[in-house]
């Protein structure tokens, strides 16, 4: 069984006159150095000057300056940009101000993992991953609540590294809820595999293969909309809420027979045999050479595919579609 944290395991004191420097000030930045703040923390944020999360930093009352000044000046220092600028970032401004007994902290393994950042061994590296959106931790937290993390430990130059970062997840409310321990590899690897398998490509590509099949059987495309991709909000609250099991008991006997007699037909030993192959790619590093390789190429494929993808019937369908529910919010 997973080791779990929780506020009674966590020192918030060790952060006491120490400097946190919120590398990125966007969704978890955000919420993470105002989490941080209101736990009695001092707080410096690094942005690339004049851009937006520059502004809304200094309107949030932040001290905010370059990521190499934030680096002199901190003794934790929170990679929470984009992952694929981490490099940069740490290679042109951050490295050359850490200072043995610093902390390096991540919310995402990748750039750890596969070798884009390489920390001296004199400073601490930890990672505190918050388990869902910023704002949504940065609400819960203002309610006396908290978010899940993890916590994972790379190296430890202090012997303190865990005991720093429990005491940082306490900072931002995830100790309310639970602090599950893992290995940056492990963190990595999971995330990489549930977000192209399952969350992200495996869900997407469901979607878009139910809404071809049945326009292709002569549907409508509309009626094909709302069956494949718009009620699956209504599934996904049900499993995000109780499981697999009370989503089952909470939709007709016939959707249940559905699901347990065909959806095994779907998603066959096949798909599980490709599934394995992608997990592969993942520890073996292919896909992160793959998406490193890209961006420094300037995303020619990655800007392709998301061109082609907003062009799909069921995006041109679905922006209508929303038009006649006022509810939702147009992004």
């Amino acid at each position: 069984m997973a080791k779990i944290y929780y506020d009674k395991d966590c020192n918030l004191k060790l952060l006491d006159g120490k400097v946190v420097g919120i590398i990125g000030y966007g969704s978890q930045g955000h919420a993470q150095a105002q989490n941080l703040r209101d736990s009695g923390c001092q707080v410096i944020v690094a942005e690339a000057k004049g851009n937006q999360g520059w502004k809304d930093a200094q309107a949030t009352g932040f001290k905010v300056l370059l990521a190499d000044e934030v680096a002199k000046q901190a003794d934790i220092i929170v990679m929470l940009a984009p992952d694929q600028l981490h490099r940069e970032i740490f290679c042109q401004s951050i490295e050359k101000g850490l200072a043995p007994g610093n902390t390096l902290m991540f919310s995402h393994g990748f750039n750890i993992h596969y070798g884009q950042v390489i920390p001296p061994p004199d400073i601490d590296v930890s990672m505190i991953a918050p388990k869902a959106p910023g704002h949504i931790m940065r609400q819960l937290f203002t309610q006396g609540i908290g978010v899940p993390a993890i916590v994972a430990i790379h190296q430890d130059a202090s012997g303190k590294a865990k005991d720093t970062a429990l005491a940082y997840a306490k900072g931002i409310g995830c100790s309310r809820a639970g602090v599950i321990e893992t290995t940056f590899a492990e963190e990595t690897e999971t995330d990489l595999f549930g977000e192209q398998t399952v969350l992200c490509g495996g869900v997407t590509s469901l979607i878009k293969a139910g809404f071809e099949i049945l326009v292709e059987a002569g549907y409508q495309p509309e009626i094909a909309y709302f069956e494949v991709l718009h009620e699956l909000k209504l599934i996904i609250d049900l499993i995000y809420q109780g499981g697999l099991s009370y989503m089952r008991y909470s939709v007709s006997d016939t959707a249940e027979y559905g699901d347990y007699t065909r959806g095994l037909r779907v998603i066959d030993d096949m798909v599980k045999d490709e599934m394995r192959q992608i997990l592969a790619e993942i520890q073996d590093g292919t896909f992160a050479k793959e998406w490193i390789l890209e961006n420094q190429a300037g995303h020619p494929v990655f800007n392709a595919l998301r061109r082609m993808d907003k062009e799909h019937p069921i995006e041109l369908v679905g922006a209508e579609l929303r038009k006649m529910m006022p509810w939702l919010k147009g992004k």
